[in-house]
């Protein structure tokens, strides 16, 4: 038996009980909670059924994808920044803030750009070594 049509099944029993108690005086606590609880087994399973459905369908993907590839950033101020994009062999240079995005400028495919670093760029991890190699190499005299 498919889990859909166990909730069915437990639906349609939720539902012949009510119309099986015509009168409002023959309905026990009982069964009013039985009523309440098949309700909620139902929509539960309905939710989990709409879940699988939607897993089992994908995601609705649009037609027309361009390959994009953010290149890196800048901030400029608090909420502004100056982002770099490669879109097919063009790069956009665009101006980003919380209200708008602007074109700055449309540049020509860089793959030199790409593969060198500047001399002066270093990272926390090169500090780090670099600090604790010169901690290293003159220990402090703490007995004075």
């Amino acid at each position: 038996m498919k889990p859909h049509s166990k909730f069915l099944l437990l639906f349609l029993l939720a539902v012949s009980e009510h119309a099986l108690a015509t009168d409002a005086a023959s309905l026990t606590p009982g069964a009013g909670l039985l009523q309440i609880t098949l309700a909620l087994l139902f929509v539960l399973g309905l939710m989990f059924f709409a879940a699988w459905a939607f897993k089992r369908i994908g995601p609705v993907t649009s037609a027309n994808k361009i390959p994009m590839k953010i290149l890196g950033g800048l901030n400029v101020g608090n909420r502004e920044r100056v982002m770099v994009i490669e879109v097919g062999d063009q790069w956009l240079v665009l101006g980003v803030t919380v209200s708008n995005i602007t074109n700055l400028a449309t540049l020509p495919k860089q793959e030199s750009l790409l593969q060198v670093t500047p001399a002066n760029h270093s990272s926390f991890q090169d500090w780090l070594q670099r600090t604790i190699e010169k901690r290293v190499a003159t220990p402090t005299d703490t007995n004075t």
